[in-house]
């Protein structure tokens, strides 16, 4: 049985106080976790180097970036380490990347994006997409239209791969607040233990922003898989809370799944 690691982190890009202290708690919690494919939302990047290409330094993986609009970067900026610097979405995979696209989802007077990714695992391509939507209340129905979006572009051919396609997105909000998941997409989240704190955005992180109140004390972090012709079931998904020298690596919390093909489906 072909099992898959995925994780997925909104990584908070270059905001708040002294992200370098932040950024080696990151690359710790990514070799702890050991993802073999893993999503970055606010994921930052420079002409030079990008933090997808960091974290896959540290982890000898493969990167691919794309540029969003979404979030905005500060303008004005809120520090010079900000100057220039890009807000992305980044993919770091254990396998080599064989194809990168980005494709624009819907968005009113502004520009956002999927990372659509070709992952040359060795029983075959595997589909990653990694997104983020709208987060804004007054947006909820462009958060919809995106949401749909990135499930379609998770499924699209999945029934001609033989494993499965893996959506890891910060979508900003869960199933009480916006319809995320169908029957076309299964949630990782379905293989955690029934008593698990689901919170993604939670008070219990000091860089969580309590007025983000349609987010906040909720999982709006997510996998999700659409399984290919082998079929899929997630064996297990959990949150990872550490905090790397007394300091939370990001405003957000990750997600983590073991996604295995074949068997159940």
């Amino acid at each position: 049985m072909d099992c898959i690691r995925a994780m997925t982190w909104n990584v908070w890009w270059r905001f708040g106080d002294d992200w370098r202290r932040r950024e080696p708690g990151l690359i710790s919690v990514v070799r702890e976790q050991r993802p073999d494919v893993l999503g970055v939302q606010e994921c930052w990047g420079t002409p030079e180097r990008t933090q997808a290409d960091v974290l896959a330094e540290a982890v000898g993986g493969w990167p691919a970036f794309v540029p969003v609009g979404l979030p905005p970067e500060p303008d004005p900026v809120e520090h010079p380490s900000q100057e220039g610097v890009r807000m992305g979405l980044g993919l770091v995979s254990r396998w080599p990347i064989m194809r990168v696209e980005r494709v624009e989802t819907p968005s009113e007077g502004r520009v956002n994006a999927a990372l659509v990714a070709t992952v040359a695992h060795p029983r075959g391509e595997l589909r990653v997409v990694v997104g983020a939507t709208s987060w804004e209340p007054e947006r909820v129905d462009e958060t919809t239209a995106q949401v749909a979006a990135l499930r379609r572009l998770t499924r699209e051919g999945c029934e001609r791969r033989p494993l499965p396609s893996l959506l890891l997105a910060d979508l900003n909000y869960d199933d009480t607040q916006a319809p995320l998941v169908g029957m076309d997409l299964r949630d990782a989240w379905d293989a955690a233990p029934a008593d698990a704190d689901e919170r993604t955005l939670s008070s219990t992180n000091r860089f969580a922003p309590p007025e983000a109140v349609d987010q906040f004390e909720r999982r709006i972090d997510h996998i999700l898989f659409a399984p290919g012709s082998l079929g899929a079931h997630a064996t297990g998904a959990w949150i990872v809370r550490a905090e790397p020298d007394g300091l939370p690596p990001s405003d957000h919390y990750p997600v983590v799944a073991d996604i295995c093909a074949g068997g159940r489906s």
